[in-house]
Parts: C-alpha cells; sequence; structure tokens
C-alpha cells in the first residue's frame, strides 16, 4: 500500500478500515462474539475508540503469518467456547462484508459437516506468466473461484487443521482441504473487496458510502 502505517489502521470514512470489518460481525445478530487477533507490539490499536462495539475482544497474541496468528486466536479462546462452535475468520482488509453476504454463509452453511468460504466465480481470462514476463499459457477458468472471508469452521475441526498443516497454509479452508475434507463455496461477489492496492481505498469508500 505504500502508507506510513499497517493498512488495517488506513482510514475511510473518518474510521480505521478494521473498524468497518468488525462492524459487520457487531450488526448481525447471530453473532455472539467478535476477537480480533493482533500482535503483541501492534501500536495502534489504543489510539481508536472502540467502545461502540459491545461484542468485541481483543487478542493480542497474533503470528508471524495469518496460520499462526488464526491457531493462536483459536487457542485463546478455546475456554469460552464449544468444539463444535462455528468460528468465522474475516480479514481486516475486507471493510466492505455486506449483512446480505453474511447472512448467506450462515444459512447456507448451518448444518453443513464441513464449513465453508465467500467466495466469487472468477470472470477474468487467466494467463500464466513466463520468466521473461510474457504469456506462458491461457489457464481455463471454468471451475475456478476466487477464495474470500469469512471462512466458516467448528472450532474444533479448524484447530485441529491447523495444528496438521503448520505455516504452509493462505487461507483456513486449504487447512481442512489437507485433512481429505471438501469445504463448500458460498457464492459471493466482487463487493467483498479485498483492499490490496491504494486506488482499492477509493472502491471500499465508495462502497461504504452507498448505504
Amino acid at each position: 500500500m505504500g502508507a506510513e502505517h499497517p493498512k488495517q489502521y488506513l482510514a475511510i470514512h473518518g474510521q480505521p478500515m478494521i473498524w468497518h470489518a468488525i462492524r459487520a460481525f457487531e450488526q448481525h445478530a447471530a453473532i455472539v462474539r467478535i476477537h480480533v487477533v493482533i500482535s503483541p507490539q501492534d501500536g495502534w490499536w489504543d489510539a481508536y475508540d472502540w467502545s461502540g462495539f459491545s461484542k468485541l475482544a481483543v487478542l493480542r497474541c497474533g503470528g508471524s503469518t495469518r496460520a499462526e496468528s488464526v491457531l493462536n486466536g483459536l487457542r485463546a479462546c478455546a475456554a469460552e467456547v464449544a468444539a463444535e462452535d462455528w468460528m468465522l475468520v474475516h480479514d481486516a482488509a475486507r471493510p466492505c462484508l455486506s449483512q446480505a453476504l453474511l447472512d448467506k454463509l450462515l444459512v447456507q452453511l448451518a448444518a453443513d459437516p464441513v464449513g465453508g468460504i465467500l467466495a466469487a466465480p472468477v470472470a477474468d481470462t487467466l494467463k500464466r506468466q513466463a520468466e521473461d514476463g510474457r504469456i506462458a499459457a491461457t489457464v481455463p477458468r471454468a471451475g475456478l473461484w476466487g477464495a474470500q472471508t469469512p471462512q466458516m469452521f467448528r472450532h474444533a475441526l479448524l484447530t485441529r487443521a491447523l495444528e496438521h498443516v503448520g505455516n504452509e497454509v493462505t487461507d483456513e479452508a486449504s487447512a481442512i482441504e489437507a485433512l481429505g475434507l471438501a469445504p463448500q463455496l458460498v457464492e459471493s461477489d466482487l463487493t467483498n473487496l479485498k483492499v490490496t492496492y491504494p486506488r482499492d481505498l477509493d472502491v471500499a469508500e465508495w462502497l461504504l458510502g452507498r448505504g
């Protein structure tokens, strides 16, 4: 992003990006508790006002990778959840999650034996790059989906999966797949964007301003 401070604290409509990501869960009646996992060295969190969130708990146990942070968070909250309780893992950099998409995920996965993720079918033609920067091949996009968050799995299963794979995965679904299980794809759309580049901030601001 080229910013002077962590991406999750970049301002959108006067609030840090992570504030908007948290608010989507705070507003949904089915969400009982929100655990935010941050680094023990995070010096930004306390600079903001979080008093408007009644479900929020901060866990200062973040690790060096996403997988490590999620596993640390699951272990830290283990005493207050049951093995079969649903856990939804969400990116702080996805501030535009709608109540409709969150509702869709919860409803479609409520009775699922494995769990699943929000994802969007790939619409673009995909090219594989060669070492010289030219096109090496066109990759068929049929059946390809872009993974998003939240990713929703039961506490015990997700903990076991992440313990099994270590830090070698980039999302929770990959850890579940490593156990030989097949998470369900719940169709999302591109409004649930992940802020990755500076121009994405403008898109996120526009999306959040529509309501």
